[in-house]
């Protein structure tokens, strides 16, 4: 950790195992405040084990995890087990939390019509369902969003939207943002930070930077050539945690 202690979460050399396989080893990783973090690697990289240890549902065999004392976290599974005979509609579900910001403020900034609050959730669209979750996570005044593939199921166009929209949630309500994505071409178009897990962190930075990292080439090969970087023009600051 830094002197100021400017990190919401750290991961101290932590490592996992299962069934006596190394999941995860020797992680150490920052997390900040207003900050776009975007997890990659193959299948099998340990990408959603990490997660979960993140947001406390695994516990390290090795390591430590530090939270910022009161810090609360905003987390969305990679898939949701809803039992499809229970009358379940949207506005129960995002009853199910115990809000601390105003429900008709959180829809707004979503664009969630108020005709959806009476809709069933499982017959919503891929992307009304991920708005719904976050509208679940932001009712929880997160101080960091943890998104486990948020884009899963949704088009091209409206994955781009949900990362104009992770931004603008970033930039209002100043919370970090880690999202686990396979999709190489958005996430190098709409995050501050990189991080490329194959097991271990194999290279993290800027997106132009960790494109030209011979570690995330072999891990990506001929989709890494063909990726089209974005130039960042945000007014926040970029920490100097960009290099391991």
């Amino acid at each position: 950790m830094t002197g100021d202690k400017k990190e919401i979460i750290e991961l101290i050399n932590v490592s996992y195992k299962a069934e006596n396989k190394v999941i995860l080893k020797n992680i150490a990783l920052s997390l900040f405040p207003k900050e776009i973090v975007s997890l990659i690697g193959p299948n099998g990289a340990g990408k959603s084990t990490l997660i979960k240890i993140l947001v406390g549902l695994l516990s390290p065999a090795q390591g430590k995890v530090w939270l910022k004392p009161g810090i609360k976290i905003g987390y969305t599974p990679q898939k949701m087990q809803l039992e499809a005979l229970v009358p379940l509609t949207v506005s129960r579900f995002l009853g199910l939390v115990k809000a601390k910001r105003p429900l008709q403020e959180i829809l707004s900034e979503l664009k969630i019509p108020l005709s959806l609050l009476d809709t069933m959730v499982w017959h919503l669209s891929g992307g009304e369902w991920q708005r719904v979750l976050l509208a679940r996570a932001l009712l929880q005044k997160p101080d960091l969003l943890v998104l486990d593939e948020p884009a899963q199921g949704i088009d091209l166009m409206g994955q781009a939207e949900l990362y104009a929209l992770l931004r603008h949630i970033r930039d209002k309500y100043l919370c970090g943002i880690l999202l686990v994505s396979h999709d190489l071409h958005i996430v190098m178009a709409g995050t501050d930070r990189v991080i490329c897990l194959q097991q271990h962190i194999c290279c993290q930075g800027l997106p132009a930077m960790v494109s030209k990292d011979p570690a995330f080439q072999a891990l990506f090969g001929s989709v890494a050539n063909d990726l089209a970087l974005y130039t960042h023009q945000h007014d926040h600051a970029h920490h100097e945690h960009e290099r391991n």
